[in-house]
């Protein structure tokens, strides 16, 4: 989950229709008390506004029928300026993050230990595609994202698009995003953000969550669990 920050009219069209399930200071930005408060005093206003109910767990939100409802359909465009949508990764698992490329800490941190998780399952590493999509699609292009995902990992894609369509991405993954403006009133900007690497089956359904922070070897294991 995350904070809410800086939030306003344009902001609030690209959240999910109901907040993400989880830690709720699990998110990119970098952390500052001054910020993290001003956020919990604009998230309090926009909530009541918008009619949201933040209700936090260690758990996603579930569906009657016990499948969480995490996961469905997106069109999105490759590092390399492929299209992209989910149905190209059908019958392989998908492992995914959310994040941006001038994320200070989550995003590298997160996409090294996926990197590493992979190199632990050796051969069944094949069966899954690695998936970084941006949360800042006005930064992160194809060619941006084409030099960053390389430092990662060889099979690692990042994917990113149009406001629209990182928005439409972003809610059916039920992940949390808004900018942070630059406290000393410059240009540049921060991106709140939640953490959570999801693994999808090859059907495209939600398998399971890793929340941040999650060993490497841990991740590996209940993986191959569940492939």
């Amino acid at each position: 989950g995350g904070v809410e920050t800086g939030a306003g009219p344009d902001t609030a069209a690209l959240l999910p229709p109901f907040p993400p399930k989880g830690d709720p200071m699990q998110t990119g930005g970098r952390p500052r008390i001054a910020t993290v408060v001003a956020a919990m005093a604009v998230a309090t206003v926009v909530g009541l506004g918008a009619g949201y109910l933040w209700i936090q767990s260690d758990q996603p939100a579930v569906r009657s029928t016990g499948t969480a409802a995490i996961g469905g359909r997106f069109q999105l465009t490759d590092h390399m300026g492929v299209r992209r949508s989910d149905a190209d990764f059908r019958g392989r698992n998908m492992l995914l993050f959310f994040g941006y490329t001038n994320c200070p800490d989550f995003c590298p941190t997160g996409l090294q230990s996926m990197a590493e998780a992979l190199d632990l399952l050796g051969s069944d590493a094949d069966r899954i595609v690695p998936i970084f999509v941006t949360v800042d699609p006005e930064r992160d292009t194809s060619e941006v994202l084409k030099a960053y995902v390389g430092l990662f990992h060889p099979r690692l894609i990042g994917l990113s698009g149009s406001a629209e369509e990182v928005a439409a991405a972003a809610r059916v993954y039920r992940v949390y995003y808004a900018k942070v403006p630059d406290e000393e009133g410059g240009d540049d900007y921060l991106m709140d953000h939640s953490t959570f690497t999801y693994l999808m089956g090859p059907d495209g359904r939600y398998l399971t969550h890793f929340r941040h922070g999650t060993p490497p070897a841990e991740v590996a294991a209940r993986i191959r669990k569940l492939l």
